[in-house]
């Protein structure tokens, strides 16, 4: 794609959504809760060793897509305490069949308009497809957030990140059990930085991509600087050594290390991105010791229009899982 329309769809999104949540929730005081969300992101209980597998139940409307499980991290908002998904499966013997969990960007407009097509491709290639919403997305929103400031960075610590990978872990949990061979995660975005987290917590998985990753706290400042509103860009810009500070925890992927072989990673890099910063990804690739990457010319935004891209990602999964399904026999 050409680079200058590549940017102009970022700038677009950036001010179209990223901007107009933040007018509507930026209550700032001096770094909200920063110093509680370090302790908590550097203790033991951030990600813990153990992980149980899913109490998974499915639609009884639906049983062969619709599921849900309580979290294994429960929190104060009831609607947020049920984790939502799909399960596309293979059509026979599907848990003798891999699985890739597809996990959505923030807003989670992928889930809907992209996962579906892509489930069916991975169906195709003999693959089962998982699918997860993330913490207060959709039906997981509460309905009443009175008093709540954002950024709350210790919410954002425990919400977005410590419950979301406990509950993509206790999916893989359920998804072994039931006897599927290997288990590889895809995110994009938000669900990028998920999938990164995870690996670095979780030995289980097969394989792991990672689409435009929120890597780091650079993707605030990245977003931040490109909107136009100046006041809302001065607020946002305020928050900077917040972010210096949150880059040196597990929030930064390039301050960890995955528990699974490099080979079995792969880096996907839209170069023309305006929400993550080219050194970013760099830095994470070279921390990682230079697993597979793909640096391809597109922006956050315009990624969807790389056809023929889930192919080739799949092309990329094929081996690794079939690998983790011989190994698992």
């Amino acid at each position: 794609m050409i680079a200058p329309l590549a940017k102009a769809l970022d700038w677009m999104a950036i001010q179209l959504v990223w901007g107009r949540r933040a007018k509507s929730l930026l209550k700032l005081g001096p770094n909200p809760r920063l110093e509680e969300a370090i302790q908590f992101l550097k203790s033991p209980d951030f990600i813990p060793a153990h992980s149980a597998p899913a109490q998974t139940e499915f639609n009884p409307d639906k049983p062969g897509l619709h599921f849900c499980f309580p979290t294994p991290r429960p929190g104060r908002f009831a609607e947020n305490n049920t984790v939502y998904g799909r399960l596309y499966r293979c059509a026979k013997s599907w848990q003798k069949r891999p699985v890739v969990i597809l996990l959505h960007g923030a807003g989670g407009t992928d889930y809907y308009l992209e996962f579906p097509f892509m489930a069916r491709r991975c169906n195709r290639a003999g693959f089962n497809v998982a699918t997860l919403l993330a913490p207060f997305q959709f039906q997981r929103r509460p309905r009443r957030l009175t008093g709540l400031k954002w950024p709350d960075y210790l919410l954002i610590a425990e919400m977005d990140y410590a419950q979301a990978v406990a509950e993509i872990r206790a999916l893989t949990g359920w998804l072994l059990a039931e006897g599927c061979p290997a288990v590889a995660l895809w995110g994009n975005s938000y669900g990028g930085a998920l999938a990164g987290l995870t690996a670095c917590y979780d030995a289980r998985l097969s394989a792991v991509v990672l689409a435009a990753p929120g890597l780091d706290w650079n993707v605030f400042l990245s977003a931040a600087k490109q909107i136009v509103r100046p006041s809302l860009r001065r607020d946002l810009l305020n928050q900077r050594p917040a972010c210096e500070a949150l880059n040196q925890t597990a929030l930064n992927l390039a301050t960890l290390r995955p528990c699974i072989p490099r080979q079995n990673l792969l880096l996907i890099e839209a170069i023309h991105d305006l929400f993550v910063d080219r050194k970013s990804m760099e830095s994470l690739w070279q921390a990682w010791g230079q697993p597979d990457i793909w640096r391809l010319p597109h922006s956050h935004a315009s990624k969807i229009l790389s056809f023929g891209l889930t192919g080739r990602v799949l092309r990329w999964l094929a081996p690794r899982l079939e690998a983790g399904q011989k190994n698992n026999a």
